[in-house]
């Protein structure tokens, strides 16, 4: 049986998520605000880019529609695409719901809304460790995007003064934010080997123009050449 930590309560839960999600956070907050300062100069109403990042909350698919909504795309194409890029989700999905046994429907619809690419990162590796406290997950997951609406509003503020932030490397941050996360999960052979086919054939994808699609089939083929090198390293003679 693994073993399960005490529950946190109160205060102690709100300190234990704030210290998780502040890598997170770092990484939100000037992407978000990058998403702020475009948006605000592609026409976008300053109430409609903060609904978007409270009800939409996935920063790539926001991204894209900002730019798809600033070329005079239909809503269809907009909504097709944005769709598209989201796909990985399905992977966290079932990556995610054996972990999560137990929990009412609300917790569920509630834990999944706010499911991102670096909150399932972290939670997979504090899954990892036995550490399934459900207070603490759904905290971590209301600042993660309470981070990244605070830096969307800043980005609205400061738009004029910033540019398309490009200037000042904001896009690199998600990214980076990203790569540091995954780098605490490569404790072994069959996570370095998931992680470098997912990442050669997410950029092979890229590179011929398939985005959306493409990333899904990578962290698919990733997945299985992860859990092809544990299971052989399972028949392999010690």
């Amino acid at each position: 049986m693994q073993h399960q930590p005490p529950h946190i309560l109160g205060k102690g839960v709100f300190k234990a998520a704030l210290s998780l999600t502040l890598p997170i956070a770092m990484g939100y907050v000037p992407v978000g605000m990058a998403y702020g300062v475009l948006a605000g100069k592609a026409g976008l109403s300053a109430v409609n880019v903060l609904l978007m990042s409270v009800l939409v909350y996935a920063g790539s698919a926001q991204l894209v529609a900002v730019g798809l909504f600033a070329s005079g795309a239909a809503l269809a194409s907009i909504v097709a695409t944005t769709f598209a890029v989201n796909l990985r989700h399905v992977l966290f999905a079932a990556a995610m719901s054996p972990l999560l046994r137990g929990w009412r429907k609300r917790e569920l619809a509630a834990f999944a809304f706010e499911l991102t690419d670096e909150s399932f990162a972290l939670h997979a590796a504090r899954f990892g460790r036995g550490d399934r406290d459900k207070g603490l997950t759904l905290t971590i997951n209301v600042l993660a995007q309470a981070s990244w609406v605070g830096g969307t509003a800043l980005g609205l503020l400061v738009g004029d003064v910033m540019g398309d932030g490009r200037a000042f490397a904001l896009d690199f941050a998600l990214p980076g934010m990203f790569l540091a996360l995954l780098a605490g999960q490569l404790a072994g052979p069959s996570q370095v080997a998931a992680a470098v086919a997912g990442a050669g054939l997410s950029l092979g994808a890229a590179a011929l123009g398939i985005t959306g699609y493409g990333a899904l089939a990578a962290g698919l083929a990733g997945a299985a050449c992860g859990f092809g090198v544990e299971k052989w390293m399972m028949r392999k003679p010690v």
